[in-house]
């Protein structure tokens, strides 16, 4: 429900405890009378140095969410959007319907996520092949992987950077970004897509596009555009991305 700081939408974002990026990227945004209520999943073990560790640490998302969500509630929101994206990638095309279904449920209300919303802004794109990072551990990848295959798009690479506990996903350099999306271009790859909410990316993902001169799709990005373009605001962006700035 609207209110005095949000007359034109009100966003429920949940996000892991851990991260301090997604707000900051929405905020940062200047979206005049669109108004965040963020809700925290506890992650109480942010280790995730390898596969088991990380299966843990989505094991973890599982069993916060819904408070998370239940406490997002209390503000009245009139989306649901979830400020983390491994877990919406998980299962593939149907994986993920699933779990937006199981929101929409809970809610009530429209859900945007990061692994629809990511498709989403590749159709938009006109974009089939892709060259995909992330911070994640090798059993996280091969879902992203097989999300965006299912979904019809032509994954030439995917790139973990590994990253070894959930708060070590923030301080990834800008320096190490740009090494490994310059290792994943190539001549017939039409985007790069990064995934990882708490990865620092929408602004330097912007300078990229001109340089490469191809789409950059940063996730957070990507489910603020989804989140506005359903909720019929279509505000122009700069600074954050040629699909916030023309779709």
């Amino acid at each position: 429900m609207t209110n005095v700081v949000g007359p034109r939408a009100v966003f429920g974002v949940i996000v892991p405890s851990t991260n301090t990026v997604v707000e900051h990227d929405y905020w940062r945004a200047g979206l005049p009378g669109v108004a965040y209520r963020a809700g925290s999943m506890y992650i109480p073990d942010p280790v995730m140095a390898d596969d088991r560790d990380f299966t843990a640490l989505l094991g973890q998302i599982r069993a916060s969410i819904d408070t998370a969500v239940r406490d997002v509630l209390t503000a009245e929101p009139d989306r649901m959007v979830m400020g983390m994206s491994a877990e919406t990638f998980w299962g593939g095309v149907a994986g993920n319907a699933a779990f937006e279904q199981r929101l929409r449920d809970r809610t009530g209300l429209p859900v945007t996520t990061g692994a629809g919303s990511c498709r989403a802004a590749l159709r938009a794109l006109g974009c089939r092949r892709i060259a995909v990072f992330s911070p994640y551990q090798p059993v996280a990848d091969v879902e992203v992987g097989r999300f965006f295959t299912e979904a019809g798009f032509d994954v030439a690479a995917i790139t973990g950077l590994r990253c070894p506990t959930a708060m070590a996903i923030a301080r990834v350099t800008p320096e190490r970004i740009r090494d490994t999306v310059t290792a994943l271009d190539a001549p017939d790859v039409d985007a790069i897509v990064q995934v990882g909410t708490n990865l620092s990316f929408v602004a330097q993902a912007d300078r990229l596009e001109s340089e490469l001169g191809k789409p950059v799709v940063a996730i957070n990005a990507a489910t603020l555009w989804h989140a506005l373009r359903e909720h019929g605001i279509t505000d122009r962006v700069e600074g954050a991305g040629r699909l916030l700035r023309e779709y």
